[in-house]
């Protein structure tokens, strides 16, 4: 059964190739044996490349990630994308979000990748569509969510949803990716609750600092009486209905963060603590196929990244054709 996952891979750069936290990185993936992996935070250090180098060096870089986790990004180049890999990035910034997968376990789809930038997206969205085995190709998508911006995440969100949809229902898919926000999806009921609880608690209560507006529901910071809540709008919005489920809550396993693990000053300053802000999400009809979810927390892994590795197994005999929506 393929295994699908996703790496924020905290500011990969060509510079980093054959060091420490390279290594780590790449045995993390390794360790893990994903068959499509997407990948967020490709950079390129944008003071001291011409932007018309921009791409080169993002596709040299990711090339060369990919070639040491055994797996590809390669395309069929095209004279308007002449890199020939799946890749994406808003055109203003050089960072990039990827796809990589295994040759000989998924095929790729050809004419299938669309990369996505400005004004739609904060970072870029690179979308591809794979056979897996099942009886259509399944899209997947690498998501990096606005990190400052509530309102363009939830923008973003229905972009993607845009895209996945068809005339009376949704596509196969799968979207990974970091999504710098709470899921909205909620546990699941039992006989002696009242009302469901999100999948994610709540970690904003009783935080104080500048920050907040990036993360908590507006009319809510820094109010005595009214409970500082997470914005899940960015979510809501692909799960509303069961167009989409987050693969960790429909499952229902032990809740897992896949950031806070990095104390500040390793990496960027977190006033946040652990969260889990990787999410993946699958669509209607791939939900029958979904069999299990994990979150990558190996020595490796810990070290490579601020964030860690989410992973889902699909059987695809059993994802559904689509169906119109009664």
């Amino acid at each position: 059964m393929p295994k699908i996952g996703n790496f924020n891979a905290y500011k990969l750069s060509l510079d980093a190739c054959g060091t420490d936290t390279w290594n780590a990185r790449v045995t993390a993936v390794r360790d893990l044996d994903p068959d499509l992996l997407g990948l967020q935070e490709i950079v390129v250090d944008e003071d001291a490349t011409p932007h018309e180098q921009w791409d080169a060096q993002a596709a040299e870089t990711i090339n060369a990630f990919a070639a040491d986790c055994g797996l590809t990004a390669t395309i069929p180049a095209t004279p308007g994308r002449p890199h020939g890999v799946a890749m994406a990035a808003n055109a203003h910034r050089a960072w990039y979000t990827a796809i990589l997968w295994k040759p000989d376990v998924v095929g790729f789809v050809p004419g299938s990748y669309r990369p996505l930038g400005s004004p739609d997206f904060w970072h870029g969205l690179t979308t591809s569509a794979f056979d897996i085995g099942a009886a259509e190709p399944l899209t997947v998508a690498s998501y990096h969510g606005d990190p400052f911006r509530p309102t363009g995440r939830a923008g973003e969100t229905l972009r993607i949803k845009g895209l996945l949809r068809r005339t009376g229902g949704v596509k196969p898919a799968v979207v990974v990716g970091d999504f710098n926000a709470l899921s909205a999806a909620l546990r699941r009921l039992r006989w002696w609750q009242w009302r469901q609880k999100h999948y994610d608690a709540e970690p904003y209560l009783k935080q104080r600092h500048d920050d907040l507006e990036y993360q908590v529901q507006p009319n809510r910071i820094g109010k005595r009486l009214r409970r500082q809540l997470a914005d899940r709008e960015p979510t809501k919005n692909l799960l509303r209905d069961g167009y989409m489920v987050d693969a960790a809550a429909h499952l229902g396993v032990p809740w897992h963060p896949t950031v806070g693990h990095w104390p500040d000053g390793q990496g960027d300053p977190d006033p946040w603590g652990k969260r889990r802000i990787d999410l993946i999400l699958v669509s209607r009809p791939v939900v029958p196929g979904l069999q299990e979810y994990g979150v990558q927390d190996s020595t490796a892994a810990l070290a490579g990244s601020d964030h860690l590795i989410p992973w889902i197994t699909v059987d695809p005999v059993k994802i559904t054709a689509p169906e119109a929506r009664r």
